[in-house]
């Protein structure tokens, strides 16, 4: 759940909620609708290689295929405190001297490395599922980019997973 949440740089609340119905493997997209997205605005999330190869192994343990790609032992959603819990136990340290590393914060790295390297800032944005403040702008930038947010997320993946 934590890598995947690296890879797609996802809240937390979304992927702990994530449905089975919301992943479409032939065109490696997971939807999530608008009810569980923080600005309340359905957000297709691309999949790199290494997140479907990640859903498809839950999948393969999954019972039914149907429900939370995540469930708790209850087939519930897991709690908010799990990855933070885990990221503690590990001691997993932020890059913040003497702090441990939080779910959110990887987000705030991958702003970061695509800052760094060089991916616009409309594209960046869209794919942490930021809204557009100004609202005149807003109206005239429909798209989700979802092709070049496709680009990026492998850029990321080779990124986090190293040579």
């Amino acid at each position: 759940m934590l890598e995947l949440l690296i890879l797609t740089a996802s809240r937390s609340g979304e992927i702990r909620q994530m449905h089975w119905a919301e992943i479409d493997f032939s065109d490696a997209v997971w939807t999530v609708p608008a009810s569980r997205m923080k600005a309340k605005v359905m957000h297709r999330v691309p999949l790199a290689q290494r997140a479907i190869v990640l859903l498809e192994g839950q999948l393969e343990r999954s019972e039914t295929g149907d429900g939370l790609v995540f469930p708790s032992r209850s087939n519930t959603a897991i709690s908010d405190m799990t990855l933070t819990k885990f990221l503690r136990d590990q001691k997993v340290m932020s890059d913040s001297p003497g702090r441990i590393a939080t779910a959110h914060g990887f987000r705030s790295s991958f702003r970061d490395w695509a800052s760094e390297s060089g991916f616009p800032r409309d594209v960046a944005e869209r794919a942490l599922a930021h809204t557009v403040k100004n609202s005149t702008e807003a109206a005239y930038h429909r798209t989700d980019l979802l092709d070049q947010r496709r680009k990026m997320m492998i850029e990321w993946q080779r990124y986090c997973l190293g040579p």
